[in-house]
């Protein structure tokens, strides 16, 4: 029970990091803030997937940092690969569609399935296997709290980018971006590889 109660608290310590970031009205010290918090949870706390030592992360970029528009889509039942050999049930639901670097993109939006949903946008770029974990990271996770804003449109700061706890451990198993997810171009921000 002992354990269960630490991931209660690692659980509430990153809800109440993302709410102050999307309460900050400056994304650049937001950000700072969020490493400065994660290498502190990482470090030293007991549910830590990377105890003892904080994440890496590229310098924060302005540059990336966009609003998508949310498209809808034909909700697809779209099982989603996971790094223990599972699948894990999500619906995508809708696009977003955004530009950055100079050029339009679009990811596909997820609902998790399981009790209580939420919004799930991981996504694979060219840094995958040689800066950044080879399976891709993640930038929305609600259930995890990690959520920058917006209603009918999304904020998306891959400077915000985090790797999935299995990048850190096998004692987690997590859903993995799918191929529809991957961007064409580098993703220079965000976590690195462990």
């Amino acid at each position: 029970m002992h354990e269960l109660l630490e991931l209660l608290d690692w659980k509430r310590q990153i809800l109440a990091l993302y709410a102050e970031v999307r309460a900050a009205d400056d994304p650049g010290h937001a950000w700072r803030r969020w490493r400065d918090v994660r290498a502190e949870l990482y470090a030293g706390h007991p549910q830590s997937p990377r105890l003892g030592a904080a994440p890496r992360y590229f310098d924060y970029e302005p540059a990336l940092r966009t609003i998508a528009e949310i498209v809808p889509a034909q909700p697809l039942r779209r099982p989603i690969p996971g790094s223990a050999g599972s699948e894990i049930a999500f619906t995508r639901f809708a696009h977003a569609r955004f530009g950055l670097l100079g050029a339009a993109h679009e990811l596909e939006l997820y609902w998790l399935d399981g009790y209580g949903g939420g919004i799930f946008l991981p996504f694979g770029d060219e840094t995958n296997g040689a800066e950044t974990y080879g399976a891709g990271r993640y930038l929305l996770d609600t259930v995890k709290g990690a959520d920058l804003g917006g209603d009918q449109a999304l904020v998306l700061d891959f400077n915000f980018a985090f790797n999935p706890s299995c990048a850190y451990s096998d004692r987690w198993a997590c859903p993995l971006a799918p191929p529809a997810n991957r961007l064409p171009v580098r993703i220079a921000s965000g976590e690195l590889s462990p």
